[in-house]
């Protein structure tokens, strides 16, 4: 992505550096800002290949792959010529073995010069994968120079968020400026958030019911324009950081509260509810749908409140309730 931009400059002195430098620091790619530059040795590229790990949840293990077709989105090799992605499964007792590296040497052109270095390379990687506790680690690409060397140009790992607290010092590296204010004061609030595009504003607890209740709203005709999962046991500050949150989405039309009281009580999520309606002022239309523990008493407590809020038993009675307030 960021090549076809304009976002990497071949140079050949450091006054041709320092300008490409000055001017792609004055670019946005995809919708970020650039704020640093790297400035890295060109290699004389003579072939491109593709190197990653992936953690393969059908297969339940790690699996490698390789391809000829390296430089470009992986994504669209898989796509348009999946013969050209090479894959061998890790089992995880025995690691990568050295016979697999060599199949997938062979299998994407490596002359037997190459063997020994590329071996040497996917091991690297899958220690890397696996010491990090990464989803995904690759080399894209790794390059055969002219003068017949791999060399590995650029990489990339997505590390699993839920194993960064055995890697404090990783955590410490995240790229705030990467984020989206919303989803990162989301995630200091210890909120599930993702922004999407749709017009239906939601706040679910529980990640299956939140996919449930988008599902239920591309069903009657509209679109959600979040997924917001403020978890069990959510309490009232939770609950108005979370409707903030929703509520600073211009896109947003109407706003769906779908809430399950098991460990976390009806009432206080409608507490929650009040509490943000004080600090941000909802100008569009409500639909609260609340069942499970104390779900009668935080009906009453919403039914009582002077804003445009509707409350409903069922989820399909508030979906259509709510998909026609936003129309």
């Amino acid at each position: 992505g960021r090549g076809k931009a304009g976002g990497i400059k071949l140079a050949q002195d450091p006054d041709e550096a320092e300008t490409y430098a000055r001017e792609i620091l004055e670019m946005s790619i995809k919708g970020l800002p650039v704020r640093k530059v790297l400035v890295d040795e060109a290699a004389n590229i003579e072939s491109e290949i593709y190197l990653g790990v992936v953690l393969d949840r059908n297969a339940r293990r790690a699996t490698m792959m390789a391809s000829s077709e390296g430089g470009v989105e992986i994504e669209e090799v898989a796509q348009n010529k999946p013969e050209a992605i090479r894959k061998v499964t890790v089992d995880p007792f025995l690691g990568l073995r050295s016979y697999q590296t060599l199949q997938l040497a062979k299998e994407i052109g490596l002359g037997k010069e190459q063997y020994r270095s590329f071996g040497r390379t996917a091991q690297g990687l899958y220690k890397a994968f696996t010491a990090y506790d990464a989803s995904l680690a690759e080399i894209n690409p790794l390059v055969v120079t002219a003068e017949g060397r791999l060399l590995a140009v650029d990489g990339k790992m997505v590390l699993d968020d839920n194993a960064l607290f055995r890697h404090p010092d990783l955590a410490k590296m995240r790229d705030v400026d990467a984020e989206a204010p919303a989803e990162r004061e989301a995630r200091e609030a210890e909120l599930s958030y993702v922004k999407l595009d749709g017009t239906i504003g939601c706040m679910v607890n529980g990640a299956g019911l939140a996919m449930a209740t988008m599902d239920i709203i591309k069903y009657f005709g509209a679109s959600p324009a979040n997924f917001l999962d403020i978890g069990g046991g959510a309490q009232a500050d939770k609950v108005a950081t979370a409707l903030r949150l929703i509520l600073e989405d211009e896109s947003v039309a109407a706003v769906l509260f779908n809430i399950f009281g098991g460990i976390t009580r009806c009432d206080e999520v409608a507490a929650g509810i009040l509490e943000a309606f004080a600090e941000v002022r909802p100008t569009v239309p409500l639909v609260a749908r609340l069942v499970g523990t104390n779900e009668e008493e935080g009906r009453k407590m919403l039914d009582e409140s002077a804003y445009n809020l509707m409350t409903a038993k069922t989820l399909v009675d508030a979906a259509r309730r709510v998909v026609a307030a936003a129309e």
